[in-house]
């Protein structure tokens, strides 16, 4: 089984109330329909990143977003990630302004994740910076996960 790193941005879709916006909700629906393949098609791995940005604002979604999460693997942060994310930045993949972005990549391609599951089109899942995030965790010895969408990741089912 392949194993798919859950980035933040997809937990919240998961819990968030359905939104009014279209486009939004259409990005939440498919989101639920990618979490029906966890743990079936994917093996989903979070990290401690993810899981202090998910216990952030109100008590009763965080608690939400804690309970969706529950049972995933659990990845620390390592020197060797912390490292690399600091090469994405110095390197101009994420902006210095998002150094948990750059960690979120970095923490998956130290782990070996396959994929990176965001909805982060701003620094994550961006096809301006995706070849420049990729190039440089490769010259630096790892395998980029792919990035994408939970919707990219349904694949035909979408």
């Amino acid at each position: 089984m392949q194993t798919v790193y859950v980035e933040t941005s997809v937990v919240s879709y998961f819990t968030g109330t359905t939104s009014r916006d279209v486009v939004i909700a259409g990005h939440q629906a498919s989101t639920k329909d990618f979490w029906g393949k966890l743990n079936t098609e994917f093996e989903p791995v979070i990290s401690v990143l993810v899981i202090k940005e998910a216990s952030q604002g109100e008590i009763e979604k965080a608690e939400m977003r804690a309970k969706a999460i529950q049972g995933f693997n659990v990845i620390d942060i390592s020197k060797d990630a912390e490292e690399l994310a600091d090469l994405l930045i110095s390197k101009k993949g994420i902006p210095a302004d998002f150094p948990e972005d750059a960690l979120h990549i970095a923490l998956a391609a130290v782990a070996g994740i396959n994929f990176i599951a965001t909805w982060n089109f701003k620094h994550i899942n961006n096809p301006f910076t995706k070849n420049r995030i990729k190039e440089i965790i490769e010259d630096a010895g790892y395998v980029c996960p792919v990035l994408a969408s939970p919707e990219e990741l349904l694949g035909e089912d979408s």
